[in-house]
């Protein structure tokens, strides 16, 4: 039996790329599936699954890793190393949605709810010789009805625009549109209530 002087390096190097092989087996597979129905000469593309990239790595003969033992073994012992697939998943877009599913009801309802209170703090607060901060709102603070119009408008205007956020797939400002709503007027009304 021949002797090698590199024999333990060699069989470390062969269990290491069966397991890297082993580990990435479903990228490799998924690879050699989409390079059979790819057209001759075409590149290779991202996979079919909507989660996932594949990062083609380069391939590194067994013969370039280990050169020390070259001299002592025949070239016929070394082979090319596959080419290495590693699959990077992607986060995940959020699920598309009903417009007025639980959460936007919920939402839409309570900026709805402090709209109406901002409407009842400022109303008495301009009934009692106050003042309204807000420059938009004191061109509707001449009647009641030009008041609740302009709160009616704000709401509305809140559902607008998480409807437009929506249909343009930006669920997270579809949401956050309401909650600077709620917040914005939350503080409209702790202010007038602070400052009868």
């Amino acid at each position: 039996m021949l002797q090698y002087p590199y024999r333990g390096m060699v069989r470390s190097l062969i269990l290491t790329s069966v397991l890297a092989l082993a580990h990435t087996g479903s990228g490799l597979a998924q690879e050699r599936t989409l390079a059979a129905l790819r057209p001759a000469g075409e590149t290779a593309g991202l996979p079919d699954s909507p989660g996932s990239t594949l990062i083609k790595l380069p391939s590194v003969p067994m013969n370039a890793m280990a050169e020390p033992v070259a001299e002592t073994m025949p070239a016929a012992h070394f082979a090319a190393a596959p080419p290495v697939v590693v699959v990077v998943p992607m986060n995940e877009a959020p699920r598309p949605h009903r417009f007025w599913d639980r959460e936007n009801s919920i939402l839409f309802v309570t900026a709805g709810a402090f709209a109406t209170a901002d409407f009842f703090t400022t109303r008495a607060n301009l009934a009692n010789g106050g003042k309204e901060l807000n420059p938009i709102t004191r061109v509707f603070a001449s009647s009641t009805p030009m008041l609740a119009t302009n709160f009616a408008l704000e709401t509305a205007g809140v559902m607008g625009m998480s409807y437009v956020f929506h249909k343009t797939g930006h669920h997270k400002l579809e949401r956050i549109t309401s909650f600077v709503n709620i917040g914005g007027s939350a503080g409209a009304v702790g202010y007038s209530l602070a400052h009868r």
